[in-house]
Formats: structure tokens, sequence, C-alpha cells
């Protein structure tokens, strides 16, 4: 996922987004564990996708970045 993607989303799109990556990064780790993946990469994509989630959810709690509404998006 581009960081321009990521910053034209809503905080509740965020949200979720986080929920998922953390869901298919927990289910790829478990795969690792019984079996090679077969593409070993995706999980450190994953995890730079999550971390940039978190930032921008971090400027949102310091008030950095607006809370966009459903009008402005």
């Amino acid at each position: 996922m581009k960081m321009f993607q990521i910053n034209n989303m809503t905080k509740d799109e965020l949200l979720l987004q986080r929920r998922n990556l953390m869901v298919e990064w927990f289910n790829l780790r478990m795969q690792c564990v019984l079996k090679p993946l077969d593409n070993p990469k995706r999980i450190g994509v994953i995890r730079k996708d999550i971390a940039r989630i978190n930032t921008i959810l971090h400027e949102f709690e310091l008030g950095i970045r607006k809370v966009m509404t459903a009008e402005e998006s």
C-alpha cells in the first residue's frame, strides 16, 4: 500500500485496514511455522504498512492531522 492511499483514508478506514493487516500478518506467521511461504517478503510489506497506518493514527491523536468527515472525503 502506498502512502498516498493511506493519506486519503479516513480514521475509521485506517482502523479497519490495520485490523485486516494484523490478521493477515498473524496468519502468515502461523503459515511460516508450518511450511515455507510462497512469498516471504509479504510479511515485511505488511509490517511496514501497519507501521505507516500507526503513524497516521498517531498524528490524528496528536492533532497534527484533522479528522475528515464524510462530507469532506
